[in-house]
């Protein structure tokens, strides 16, 4: 097994697999509904909702990043109040965040692994670095949702 492989294991564990930490966020968000995600259950805080799309937006950006893209971080850090709360809206957030996990696994299988030593010209860290940084990324927002679950009704 190859380093792409083995990270491809780690995006795909932490989205629905087994992984070490022993939540999945397609587990967890597929218990919440649009109304538990869009409640706002601490007054300075994010909603589920938001924290998704801060996760689907963060993916993308990462992923073009390391596609050679340089891209400017907006400075709300793509965190926008939801306008469309919907049942359906919410379905189509879900679908979405599995597209980038389809996505990220697609790059992954076609990634040069002499690639991970290119550094992104705007913060001069690795794409290996950037590559880990969302799984972490990933990681530590799930434990947001998995707390906040806990809180909505």
């Amino acid at each position: 097994m190859n380093e792409a492989q083995r990270i491809q294991a780690l995006f795909t564990d932490l989205y629905h697999g087994h992984p070490w930490i022993d939540v999945t966020l397609e587990d967890t968000l597929s218990r919440i509904t649009a109304e538990q995600a869009n409640q706002r259950p601490l007054k300075n805080g994010n909603t589920i909702w938001e924290i998704v799309n801060h996760i689907i937006a963060w993916r993308e950006n990462v992923l073009k990043r390391v596609q050679g893209e340089v891209l400017e971080t907006p400075s709300n850090n793509y965190i926008e109040k939801v306008e469309d709360v919907s049942e359906e809206a919410w379905q189509q957030t879900l679908e979405t965040l599995e597209t980038t996990q389809k996505q990220w696994l697609y790059f992954l299988s076609t990634f040069p692994e002499a690639d991970f030593e290119k550094e992104y010209p705007v913060n001069k860290h690795s794409y290996y670095k950037h590559i880990h940084g969302i799984i972490q990324h990933d990681a530590y927002h799930l434990g947001q949702i998995v707390l906040l679950t806990k809180m909505v009704k």
